[in-house]
C-alpha cells in the first residue's frame, strides 16, 4: 500500500481544501471521513492534483501513514474533536502527531495536550487562519505544541502557508495550548476591526449622506494608503455590490444581525481572567451582541434621540480615516498585550514579532501595517504596548484631534460607535496622569474595608469610617 506524509480526517470544506494544498505541494495525503461518500468524492473530482490515499476505517488510515504519523483533524470543536481523538489515539505510537486544526478553545487544547504527552502521542493544536479560500491557497498557520513535533511537522505547514516575502506565514508559536490562544486572540482582533470598519461606513452614510457605492470608492481609495488591508479591500467589494432580485445596494437587503462562533467571546473571557484590558475588542462582541437582540431594539424604536443632520461629505471621510487608523492601532495593542499575558502566564516565551510576521499573508486581518508592528517588537521585543512605539506614537498623536472629532460628531448625531469611542478612552486612559480609580479604591474601603495604598508611602491602609475616621495599617 502506497504510504502518505500526512492525513486528513474530516473533509468539509476547511478539511478538504487542506488536503487539496497538501497534495498540490507534492505531499501525499492519506484521506478519511466518518462518511466515506466525502472521501470517494474528493478522490474523483480533485484526485488529478496530487497523490492521494483514502481510507474507509480508521485503523486504514493510520496505517496509510508513514512514522512518524502526522494525522490532521478538521473537525466542529468540542465534543466532535474528543470523540475523534478517542477513536484514533489508541492506534498510534510514541512519537506519532495529532494536529488540532480546528478553532478549539486553548484550554481544551492544553487539557489534550498533557493527556496524550502521558502516552508519548505529540498533541499540536493549530490555529489556520483564511477560511476555505486561505486553506486551499495558504492561509496564516499557528501551530503550537512541542518543538519535536514542530521538527517534523512545520516544514510541510511552512510549505502551503501563504507567503510574503518569500517568508512564509507560519512559525511554531509555542508550547501546548500557545498556538490556538493566538488564533483566538487573531479572531478577538479581527471582530474590533469589523466593527471599526463598520462603524466607519454607518458615520460616512449617515453623516456624510453617501451612498453606498460612493463609500466603496472611499474604501477603495484608502485601501491603497495605510489601511491596505484584506477587510478594507472586501469591504469596498460588498458596498460596491447589487443584490440582482431588487436591484437595492446588497448590504440593505442584508439583515442588520451579527452572528458569532465564539472565539471572540473567548478572548474577552480570557481577557478578564488575565486582567487585561481588551475594552475595544469587548465592544466589539457586545456591538454583535446588540445587533442579535432583535426584540430589544424594537421595543427602544421610540427612545428619544438627536434631530439629525448631516455633515459635510469630504472633511469627514477624511477625519473618519484618521480616527479608524488610530483605533485600529488601539486594537492591535489590545490583542498583542493579550498574548504578551497570556504568554507570561503560561510559560509559551510567544515572539511577538513573529506572530506579526505570519499574519501578514493569509489570514482574515492580514494588513499593510503589521510589517510596522512587526518592526517595532523587532526592534523593543519587551515594548509593554505598541502605542509607546515611536512609529505608533506620532501616528496616533496626528490622528487624534481629528479621532476626537469624529466620535464628538457620532455623539451629537446619535450614531453608535462603541469601537471607536471605546478605543479613545483606552488611549486616553493610558495617557492620564491619574485616573478617577483613586475614588473607586476609597469607596471600596469605605463599604467594605478592601484597604488602599498611598501616593506618599509604602503600605497599604484603611480608614475607620464608621468610627473617628483614622488611619490604620492594615
Amino acid at each position: 500500500m502506497e504510504m502518505a506524509r500526512i492525513g486528513v480526517t474530516g473533509l468539509a470544506v476547511m478539511g478538504r481544501n487542506l488536503a487539496r494544498n497538501l497534495a498540490r505541494h507534492g505531499h501525499s495525503v492519506a484521506l478519511h471521513n466518518r462518511t466515506s461518500a466525502r472521501t470517494k468524492a474528493l478522490v474523483e473530482e480533485f484526485g488529478g492534483e496530487g497523490t492521494f490515499v483514502p481510507a474507509d476505517t480508521p485503523e486504514a488510515f493510520v496505517a496509510a501513514l508513514e512514522r512518524p504519523r502526522r494525522l490532521v483533524i478538521m473537525v466542529k470543536a468540542g465534543g466532535p474533536t474528543d470523540a475523534v481523538i478517542d477513536e484514533f489515539a489508541p492506534l498510534l505510537e510514541p512519537g506519532d502527531m495529532i494536529v488540532d486544526g480546528g478553532n478549539a478553545n486553548f484550554v481544551d487544547t492544553r487539557r489534550r495536550e498533557a493527556a496524550l504527552r502521558e502516552r508519548g502521542i505529540h498533541f499540536v493544536g493549530t490555529g489556520i487562519s483564511g477560511g476555505e479560500e486561505g486553506a486551499l491557497h495558504g492561509p496564516s498557520i499557528m501551530p503550537g505544541g512541542s518543538a519535536e513535533s514542530y521538527a517534523a511537522l512545520g516544514p510541510l505547514l511552512e510549505d502551503i502557508a501563504a507567503e510574503v516575502d518569500g517568508t512564509p506565514c507560519c512559525t511554531h508559536v509555542g508550547p501546548d495550548g500557545a498556538g490556538h490562544f493566538v488564533k483566538m486572540v487573531h479572531n478577538g482582533i479581527e471582530y474590533a476591526d469589523m466593527q471599526l470598519i463598520a462603524e466607519s461606513y454607518d458615520l460616512l452614510r449617515h453623516a456624510a449622506g453617501l451612498a453606498p457605492a460612493e463609500i466603496a470608492e472611499v474604501f477603495r481609495t484608502w485601501n491603497t494608503g495605510r489601511l491596505e488591508s484584506y477587510l478594507i479591500e472586501i469591504t469596498a467589494e460588498v458596498l460596491a455590490h447589487t443584490d440582482a432580485a431588487t436591484g437595492r445596494p446588497f448590504v440593505d437587503v442584508v439583515l442588520d444581525q451579527a452572528e458569532q462562533k465564539g472565539t471572540g467571546r473567548w478572548t474577552v473571557q480570557t481577557a478578564l481572567d488575565l486582567g487585561v484590558p481588551v475594552s475595544g475588542i469587548a465592544e466589539a462582541v457586545f456591538a454583535r451582541s446588540v445587533s442579535g437582540h432583535a426584540g430589544l431594539r424594537e421595543a427602544a424604536q421610540n427612545l428619544p434621540g438627536p434631530s439629525r443632520g448631516l455633515v459635510a461629505g469630504s472633511g469627514l471621510a477624511d477625519a473618519v480615516e484618521k480616527a479608524l487608523y488610530a483605533s485600529k492601532i488601539v486594537a492591535y495593542a489590545q490583542g498583542f498585550h493579550q498574548i504578551q499575558a497570556g504568554s507570561a502566564e503560561y510559560g509559551w516565551d510567544i515572539d511577538l514579532g513573529a506572530m506579526a510576521a505570519i499574519w501578514r499573508g493569509g489570514c482574515i486581518i492580514r494588513a499593510r501595517f503589521l510589517d510596522r508592528i512587526r518592526a517595532a517588537y523587532q526592534a523593543d521585543p519587551e515594548t509593554p504596548t505598541l502605542l509607546t512605539d515611536a512609529h505608533f506614537t506620532e501616528a496616533v498623536g496626528d490622528a487624534q484631534d481629528a479621532w476626537r472629532e469624529v466620535v464628538g460628531t457620532a455623539a451629537r448625531l446619535g450614531i453608535p460607535v462603541p469601537g471607536f469611542s471605546t478605543a479613545l478612552a483606552y488611549y486616553d486612559s493610558l495617557r492620564a496622569d491619574r485616573l478617577p480609580a483613586a475614588l473607586t479604591q476609597a469607596q471600596r474601603d469605605y463599604f467594605g474595608a478592601h484597604t488602599y495604598r498611598r501616593v506618599d508611602r509604602e503600605g497599604s491602609f484603611h480608614t475607620l469610617w464608621g468610627g473617628d475616621r483614622t488611619e490604620v495599617t492594615a
